[in-house]
């Protein structure tokens, strides 16, 4: 049964699933829809298109479905679509996108989005995706799934981060992350393989062994990066996660990448 505290304030046009939980003081406008069980604790404001995925849990003071912060942006009805079984906590930001982008800003399911993390206008963002503390992605960055951002992390605006790397506390990201890899630092540069979320993750040891081999040939000295490339594609071509390196790196050949600081 839907509970909505009486010091909430809730639009009659909002379309509210099953067995949803609106506790004090909370904010929910008239083009917002929230799906079965989703629970707002207190103090939260949904605004603009918004639709909030069934058994989300929205803490105290986060602010879904505001208006992207883009000069261009001139009040369109753009979109804020979260998936289901998020945690957002408190004073988190996501905002709607913008018709020179997407139109739509997407988070997938089963994140966690801690304090004071900010996804801005026309992310995409995949499932099980960490923003910890403070961290931020700036508008139009793809974060694919399995992602950890680190806290005070920031992601700049058209960055890719690819499945399963992880962002270290306070990198400033630039540049593209490549799927398994590890960056940290101002500016942030690549250290490696995200080896302790893959261990997590339950990737094997043979497959972690056959990635850190194709790394360090991706990510050598000798030859062209192209080249090395090719070389791996070749070697590797029967692996799936190495070539989901190679085909993200590929996918976008004009955006700059992080790389490593030393030799590998």
């Amino acid at each position: 049964m839907t509970t909505i505290h009486p010091t909430a304030l809730v639009d009659p046009g909002a379309r509210l699933g099953a067995d949803v939980e609106i506790g004090p003081y909370c904010i929910v406008g008239a083009t917002v829809t929230l799906g079965d069980r989703v629970k707002l604790a207190s103090h939260v404001s949904i605004q603009g298109v918004t639709s909030i995925g069934a058994d989300c849990v929205v803490h105290p003071f986060a602010v879904l479905g505001g208006p992207p912060q883009h000069t261009g942006h001139k009040g369109e009805a753009t979109r804020l679509e979260v998936g289901e079984r998020n945690v957002i906590r408190e004073h988190s930001t996501m905002h709607t996108g913008t018709v020179m982008g997407h139109g739509v800003t997407k988070i997938g399911s089963d994140g966690l989005f801690m304090a004071g993390s900010h996804v801005a206008h026309d992310c995409v963002v995949g499932d099980r995706v960490v923003l910890a503390q403070g961290a931020i992605i700036g508008g139009h960055v793809t974060v694919e799934d399995f992602v950890f951002i680190g806290a005070m992390a920031g992601a700049h605006q058209f960055s890719r981060i690819g499945r399963y790397a992880f962002i270290g506390g306070l990198a400033a990201v630039t540049k593209d992350v490549i799927p398994y890899g590890s960056v940290w630092g101002n500016h942030a540069h690549l250290e490696g393989l995200n080896l302790i979320g893959l261990k997590r993750r339950g990737f094997t040891r043979e497959a972690i062994n056959t990635l850190r081999s194709a790394y360090r040939l991706m990510f050598a000295d000798e030859g062209t990066f192209q080249e090395r490339l090719d070389d791996a594609a070749e070697l590797y071509g029967h692996n799936a996660e190495v070539m989901e390196i190679i085909a993200f790196i590929r996918a976008d050949a004009n955006r700059p990448l992080c790389l490593p600081e030393r030799e590998v």
